[in-house]
């Protein structure tokens, strides 16, 4: 069957230079979950572009410091406290259920925060918007132009990443011991076009892999352009490792199967079983090199630990496991298009206010004064820092 890991996936994407595409983009939308000094380089790129900035806020963010970050720059905001959101502000998802009944449950947001702002996309009427997180710098705010320009032609356009890598535990250690491992794009600098509005981020680990396979699939997706990832530490925490796996193992295998132009349908009990033994030989085999590299013996003690926790996090995963999610997947992507249907016939109007008031989420919603000078709204539904 061949099922095994592929150290690239590029051969998935059109390649284009920056200079070759120029768009305008109607908003770029941040999952902000650190103080306001990390959103200097999206507040610059919204002001940059003419496009509302959308931060969507929790954990250690801050919405009147972000909002009174853009007032500075005079850049156009609007930033929302998730953590206030009202229940079933999403719907629930099969992938959801089955991840919260197994070990491989995750705490975090991101993928809620992105989807949300797919939501507010498509209730606004925008065509163009940008994904970019918090830990992202742009080299040249320009290329987001480029990336917004591909958007007439290709539903998903990512930011080629460079300096640190963006990629999982086990990636990361394959490559510091010397084993070629490439990167793709990520939602942390992702343009995407209206035509990508229905597709959902999943809440696992390369939920934006899962976001961008539909249009993988058909060849639609483009890169462009850079992104920087700010430096971090993989291997600070064995819990990274272990709550990477299963995400890890599900996106590498699934694209495994695109590089090799075989279908979806492909991935069965027997594909997963196999590729899954491909899994961990390569774990073993990035432990043994690190073991025998010369790296500092601490550093190498603390990638070893993190490394045995990826292993033994995927000897708990099973094929009838992988194959039962990605059916719940496929339900999920009928499941939530269902959703965006529901929410566009409820719906009147266009722009951001009136997508807030659709998601009764408008009270949580903080407005820089440039936003509010920028679009026609009420002066009841919104609060509006003196």
């Amino acid at each position: 069957m061949n099922a095994r890991q592929h150290t690239s996936h590029q051969g998935l994407l059109a390649h284009f230079e920056a200079r070759h595409a120029s768009g305008t983009l109607d908003a770029i939308i941040v999952p902000n979950g650190r103080p306001p000094r990390y959103l200097a380089q999206a507040i610059a790129a919204a002001r940059e572009h003419d496009a509302l900035l959308v931060v969507l806020c929790s954990v250690l963010a801050d919405v009147e410091g972000a909002v009174a970050a853009a007032t500075a720059a005079g850049a156009r905001m609007v930033a929302i406290d998730i953590v206030q959101a009202p229940p079933g502000l999403l719907p629930e998802l099969a992938t959801d259920k089955l991840i919260r009944s197994s070990r491989y449950n995750r705490n975090t947001d991101t993928g809620l925060k992105r989807n949300l702002g797919l939501l507010i996309a498509e209730l606004a009427g925008w065509e163009r918007i940008f994904f970019l997180d918090d830990d992202i710098v742009l080299p040249d705010p320009a290329d987001l132009a480029a990336a917004a320009g591909l958007l007439d032609t290709f539903p998903v356009v990512g930011l080629a990443n460079e300096g640190m890598p963006d990629n999982s535990v086990v990636c990361h250690a394959l490559r510091d011991v010397g084993v070629e491992q490439d990167t793709f794009i990520g939602g942390g600098a992702l343009a995407v076009g209206k035509a990508a509005f229905e597709s959902f981020f999943p809440d696992i680990y390369n939920e934006d892999w899962f976001f961008v396979m539909e249009w993988v699939r058909l060849r639609r997706a483009a890169v462009t352009g850079r992104a920087r990832q700010r430096r971090y530490d993989p291997y600070q925490s064995v819990l990274r490792a272990r709550g990477e796996e299963l995400g890890d193992t599900l996106a590498e295998g699934i694209f495994g199967l695109l590089d090799s132009g075989r279908p979806l349908s492909d991935a069965s009990d027997g594909y997963w079983d196999e590729f899954l033994h491909d899994r961990r030989r390569i774990i073993r085999d990035a432990i043994k090199r690190v073991r025998d590299s010369s790296i500092e013996s601490t550093r190498k003690m603390q990638m070893v630990e993190a490394l045995h926790a990826g292993f033994q996090r995927s000897q708990a995963i099973r094929p009838e496991f992988c194959e039962r999610y990605l059916r719940a997947w496929q339900a999920d992507c009928a499941r939530w298009r269902a959703h965006v249907d529901e929410l566009r016939r409820g719906h009147r109007g266009s722009g951001a206010e009136k997508a807030l008031v659709t998601l009764g989420i408008s009270h949580l919603a903080r407005w820089s004064p440039e936003a509010i000078g920028g679009t026609p709204r009420s002066t009841t539904s919104f609060a509006v820092p003196a």
